[in-house]
């Protein structure tokens, strides 16, 4: 089983390109963020020929998350019952398939400029979802959370630190926060099956920033312990950024044992 997460700045601008990354990297489920669009103007028809059953929740110009899945979507959610927010950034679904999985995607605030209102709305975001991870935990059923984490999780996770460790996203909260989370029981997937130093999932459109490899590695796949025992590999789909009219983000996608 492959589940991905991408954050596709904006499916309706990038819709060809997201057909086709979507095709390429074979996945079961997948997690998107900044769809830039309302719910009802999600592109359902484009994507649902591809076999996908879609659970959206959009949000108009701002944020916006969805789960596609090969397999049937049973008990949406859309928010975090940690956390009233007016922000498209959470969504959750059962994935039926052989082996049922809880999957959320998140997308979590940006938070700059830092120290401010936006950081501090970063950080509660942050403590909302590692008390609802928490929550999932006890439930004891298998999940993943994957998405646009906005956590750089080490020095080793970003080209340059001393440009980013003053950034909302390399900033030390922002990195216990993450590591707090972890610290529940999950897995980060891809430091697990791969953990090589400077592999991005983020590059700026500005700078010649992917040419030059000034990346960041935002986007992860935090796993629970009993999908951790299932987890096989980890992959960086890198060839997306280099695509016509890419986002600035490419897919990571885990592969787990059926």
């Amino acid at each position: 089983m492959r589940i991905a997460t991408w954050n596709v700045n904006s499916i309706k601008a990038r819709l060809p390109t997201v057909l086709e990354v979507l095709k390429s990297i074979e996945a079961d489920v997948v997690c998107l963020q900044e769809l830039k669009c309302e719910t009802s103007a999600f592109p359902y028809l484009e994507i649902e020929e591809q076999g996908w059953n879609c659970a959206i929740h959009g949000q108009k110009t701002y944020n916006g998350v969805a789960i596609l899945s090969k397999y049937p979507l049973e008990d949406v959610t859309k928010e975090m019952g940690t956390l009233k927010d007016d922000q498209a950034r959470y969504i959750e679904a059962t994935v039926l398939a052989g082996r049922p999985v809880r999957v959320a995607g998140v997308y979590v605030p940006n938070g700059n400029p830092a120290p401010g209102e936006k950081y501090d709305y970063k950080l509660e975001w942050m403590d909302a979802l590692e008390r609802h991870a928490a929550a999932m935990l006890r439930d004891e059923q298998p999940f993943v959370i994957c998405g646009d984490y906005n956590a750089i999780p080490a020095a080793e996770d970003c080209w340059d630190d001393t440009v980013w460790n003053t950034d909302a996203l390399g900033l030390p909260d922002t990195r216990a926060a993450y590591r707090r989370l972890k610290h529940l029981g999950l897995t980060d997937a891809f430091a697990a099956c791969d953990g090589r130093a400077h592999q991005y999932t983020f590059w700026d459109y500005q700078a010649g920033a992917f040419q030059k490899d000034h990346g960041i590695r935002i986007d992860h796949v935090l796993t629970c312990p009993r999908m951790t025992d299932r987890l096989t590999g980890c992959e960086i789909f890198r060839k997306a950024r280099a695509m016509e009219k890419p986002s600035d983000h490419v897919p990571v996608i885990g592969v787990f044992a059926d």
